[in-house]
């Protein structure tokens, strides 16, 4: 566990002045304490930290967990609760958005008596938003197999290859490549189906004259990386044109807005507001971009109604759209990290038009 992290936990519980700090998500457990398995709980008191499991995970936590205590559990929420009382916490603090109700108020009743338990949201989002090196230097890795996977793949989208066949040669040229799993189920969305902004591949022939959309990313020693691309099959209509264009041109606005200290909310309005008045307003719905990094898809949210601002090694992508019921659409995605005097890209693949050979 890098010191830095230490101090962010230590921080979180002398700001709202926690005895304990409960971590049930897996991503901020691996991140705190290395943790890569599917069940356990992280238990940070002031002085030390105690990473609880079930006997599946005792050799592997052994090896992969940095904490201060590694215990073996048969029933979960009774072995946290034991843990948090032997530490005398009366004032914990748990994750607000992945704790339920159910389980908190189990919590609770197995729980020291008398405990308060504190929701924590802002300050859990605030642990990981802030990538190290490390991270960007992993995701720029994960980037590099989505571009040489796809150069493999291109010569294959032709007319007549359906769009879960991309899919899966894409799949497979990065899984071949060293990625440890696709980040999503991947959109290949070809046609009137660009219209759909999450059009996971389906058996649809692709055609000449059609825009292809492909968003796909993987996850690479637990960070994600995430890209968006649409391309041409021979010869498109003017207005399928006149739409790349304008989403290449809104990307680009927003990308030159990133810088520490401007608002998320004003990021997205630079691309809504060009796209806006190439007259596609109705057609761009969505957010434009959102964090990555242990999950493909965390905070910050870049939006309209984003109350962030941009800082300093946050990562987020930037990838506005538009779709046309009935005619098509077009996604372009990169993502970037944010510098000390505007941003860099971690995704390499060219985002210019390009026509692919009928």
């Amino acid at each position: 566990m890098l010191p830095s992290r230490l101090d962010q936990l230590r921080l979180l519980q002398e700001k709202n002045d926690l005895q304990a700090v409960l971590f049930l998500d897996l991503p901020n457990i691996r991140y705190l304490c290395g943790f890569i398995g599917s069940d356990g709980a992280l238990v940070a008191g002031r002085d030390r930290r105690f990473f609880l499991t079930d006997s599946r995970y005792a050799t592997q936590s052994r090896q992969q967990v940095e904490a201060d205590e590694i215990r073996e559990y048969r029933a979960k929420i009774e072995g946290i609760a034991e843990c948090l009382g032997q530490i005398g916490a009366s004032r914990i603090g748990f994750e607000a958005e992945k704790v339920s109700w159910d389980l908190l108020n189990q919590l609770k009743e197995k729980g020291p008596a008398g405990a308060e338990w504190v929701p924590l949201k802002e300050d859990i989002h605030a642990l990981r938003v802030l990538k190290d090196a490390s991270e960007a230097e992993v995701m720029e890795e994960a980037a590099r197999l989505n571009e040489a996977a796809l150069r493999e793949v291109l010569p294959r989208i032709r007319p007549g290859v359906t769009e879960r066949e991309i899919a899966l040669e894409l799949e497979f040229a990065l899984k071949r490549m060293g990625a440890e799993e696709k980040a999503f189920d991947f959109i290949v969305a070809s046609g009137i189906r660009g219209a759909m902004p999450h059009g996971v591949a389906s058996e649809k022939a692709i055609a000449a004259g059609e825009l292809v959309t492909i968003d796909f990313g993987v996850r690479l020693r637990g960070y994600h990386s995430d890209e968006t691309v649409t391309f041409g099959v021979g010869v498109v209509a003017p207005e399928l044109r006149r739409i790349f264009d304008a989403v290449l041109q809104a990307h680009d606005l927003a990308i030159e807005q990133v810088r520490p200290g401007r608002s998320l909310r004003e990021i997205d309005y630079a691309a809504r507001d060009h796209i806006a008045k190439c007259g596609y307003g109705e057609y761009f719905g969505h957010g434009l971009g959102h964090g990555v990094g242990l999950e493909v898809h965390e905070f910050p949210i870049v939006s309209q109604r984003s109350a962030e601002t941009a800082r300093e090694s946050m990562v987020f992508t930037i990838e506005p759209g538009i779709y046309v019921p009935d005619l098509g659409g077009v996604r372009i995605e990169d993502m970037v990290m944010v510098t000390s005097s505007g941003c860099r890209k971690l995704t390499r693949i060219p985002k210019e038009f390009r026509t692919l050979p009928v």
